[in-house]
């Protein structure tokens, strides 16, 4: 067995802050994972977020009462390991978008076509805005591909109006992004 005691509190401190900020990213990718329907991936991180979190649990409370500065490094690296998490999951771009494009009648057309060109499927219906008849482009696509996506419709379709939602995965469809 290790000796807690034995652990010098500046090393200690490490020790917990790291710790915990590991296990707290883990936890929100975790989340993320779940919320994407990814629960086989989710429960693997969640086996290692749970142990992680046992044993900084043991080490912040050891000897607690006799140095509550654990308290503060555990709290700051709860913190640190949100923040770093979320940009994490953000980087990664995991989990599939649905876009919407809203164009007027005269561009949608050509809209859909140009992005057809460049490997997108796009699904298009009609409607009616405030100055008439627009047509409305869906696209599913991965996160990753937001960025590129939306500089290719603002080119071809300079006045586009564009919404994007989170998606829980999709199934079927022309190249669909799960089988």
């Amino acid at each position: 067995m290790i000796d807690l005691s034995q652990i010098p509190g500046a090393a200690m401190y490490v020790i917990i802050f790291g710790l915990k900020f590991v296990e707290v990213t883990i936890s929100t990718m975790r989340i993320v994972l779940v919320t994407k329907g990814e629960r086989a991936k989710g429960a693997i991180l969640a086996f290692f977020e749970v142990m992680l979190w046992v044993i900084v649990v043991t080490l912040v409370l050891d000897g607690l009462m006799d140095d509550p500065i654990k308290i503060v490094i555990y709290a700051a690296a709860f913190a640190a390991g949100n923040y770093v998490g979320s940009i994490l999951e953000e980087k990664l771009a995991l989990g599939t978008i649905h876009l919407t494009a809203i164009v007027p009648d005269s561009q949608g057309k050509a809209t859909a076509t140009a992005m057809r060109e460049q490997g997108y499927a796009v699904t298009v219906t009609s409607g009616e805005g405030r100055d008439g008849v627009r047509n409305i482009l869906n696209l599913y696509i991965h996160r990753k591909k937001i960025t590129p996506t939306i500089a290719a419709l603002k080119t071809i379709a300079p006045g586009v109006v564009i919404t994007i939602h989170d998606i829980r995965p999709i199934y079927g469809g022309y190249r669909g992004l799960r089988k």
